[in-house]
């Protein structure tokens, strides 16, 4: 019984000095890596996020409005939609916004199309060249955002214009 109390003892001894090493090693690493979410913030991987905005409701007339390709566009997923005139609107970074247009090529002349926006946040400048002349002018080009902090995101697009 002598033996069986010191052997008993000898090894809760042991365990509860491996239990401390564990809990108190500063070196250990703990296999929980916690990775936030780039797609839902928009700048934690340094990109501005543009998210799919309806058709807005404020447009009455003309208007050129794109997507990010052809499939989107054909599931009226846009990304960036102005009034041919005055107002461009987009979502960025989960904001809705209304932007001011700069300037903007004469779309029916031109084979290639330009646009420059501006807001207090982003510089937006849009490029397009010309692929089909209908009713609608279609483009396809590229959507190029710049933040005052020097990101710069660059999104290929595909859309038309007209009235």
């Amino acid at each position: 019984m002598k033996y069986l109390i010191i052997f008993f003892s000898a090894f809760l001894l042991t365990a509860c000095k491996k239990d401390k090493e564990t809990v108190q090693n500063p070196t250990s690493k703990d296999s929980l890596n916690l990775v936030k979410d780039s797609a839902k913030t928009g700048t934690a991987s340094g990109k501005v996020l543009v998210d799919i905005i309806p058709f807005p409701k404020e447009i009455k007339e003309c208007s050129c409005y794109f997507a990010r390709n052809k499939a989107d566009f054909e599931a009226e997923k846009y990304i960036y939609a102005d009034d041919a005139g005055k107002t461009a609107y987009m979502k960025l970074d989960g904001k809705r916004m209304a932007m001011n247009l700069i300037s903007s090529s004469d779309m029916e002349v031109d084979e290639e199309l330009t646009k420059e926006i501006e807001s207090d946040q982003y510089k937006i400048s849009v490029k397009g060249k010309k692929i089909k002349s209908e009713e609608a002018l279609l483009f396809e080009g590229t959507l190029t955002i710049e933040k005052p902090d020097g990101t710069v995101e660059t999104i290929p697009i595909y859309g038309e214009c007209g009235c």
